[in-house]
């Protein structure tokens, strides 16, 4: 079994495949996952895929928020911009795209043509258009993030371009007595806004949309409005990374 992990700064993502295709996924919480899974050695942090019920695992490979810092032992490490481009591949079947990757602290675009990246623009300076703002902007309007997901119909207007006083604007407008679609909604519009200008200098034909936000169907809707291009999400959006981890040791084996 060969096995392919994200170990993103809010979830890690482990997948592994054979040469029949995928056979196993999970996502665990980052903190979790280190705590109940891993045992820092000499040779770097020690996984314990027996007790994740994982047999006979012949390569790991791994990328994500984390993939320096942690050092799992015995592990290849590649790039996330690298990892990404090689899952959207595999999951779509397409060789020519942009792919938007929305995680928990960055945000990536990168132009793909004839299955390699050719070009990308990242964002991991600022919280407002990540996974992470999302969060915090749910836990205003009392509902999780997959219910705040989902709204797209009349947004809100939210101005606030920083994550930490887009709370308090949020808050503004609930006091103003505006429904929580329409918040919510809002707040999918603000990552839209804020992640256009990167996906401008790079869009072209479809738009593959991945990370845990692609879950939700607003910030989908309102891309394919906003850029009038039609917008693909994977099966798996949020495990896209470590497929791609999949994908490079499969490469490797041939």
């Amino acid at each position: 079994m060969l096995c392919g992990i994200d170990l993103g700064s809010r979830s890690v993502k482990l997948v592994l495949a054979d040469e029949a295709g995928l056979q196993d996924k999970h996502v665990f919480e980052t903190v979790q996952f280190y705590r109940e899974y891993g045992t820092r050695k000499e040779a770097g942090l020690v996984i314990d895929f027996a007790a994740l019920g994982f047999e006979r695992v012949e390569a790991v490979v791994a990328t994500g928020y984390g993939r320096n810092t942690i050092q799992i032992a015995g592990a290849t490490v590649i790039p996330e911009l690298k990892a990404h481009a090689l899952g959207a591949v595999y999951q779509t079947g397409l060789t020519d795209f942009t792919l938007l990757d929305l995680g928990g602290q960055d945000s990536k675009v990168i132009k793909v043509k004839k299955g390699k990246m050719i070009d990308f623009e990242t964002n991991d300076k600022c919280a407002a258009s990540t996974g992470r703002y999302l969060e915090n902007m749910a836990a205003v309007l009392g509902i999780d993030v997959a219910e705040l997901s989902r709204y797209e119909a009349d947004p809100v207007e939210l101005n606030t371009t920083c994550a930490i006083f887009g709370e308090s604007e949020l808050i503004g407008r609930i006091v103003e007595g505006h429904s929580t679609a329409q918040l919510a909604a809002g707040v999918n519009y603000s990552i839209v806004r804020r992640i256009k200008p990167m996906l401008r200098a790079l869009v072209g034909g479809t738009l593959v949309f991945t990370g845990g936000v692609a879950q939700g169907s607003g910030i989908r809707k309102m891309l394919e409005r906003e850029l009038g291009v039609p917008v693909v999400v994977p099966a798996f959006p949020q495990l896209n990374g470590a497929i791609g981890c999949v994908c490079h040791a499969q490469e490797k084996r041939r």
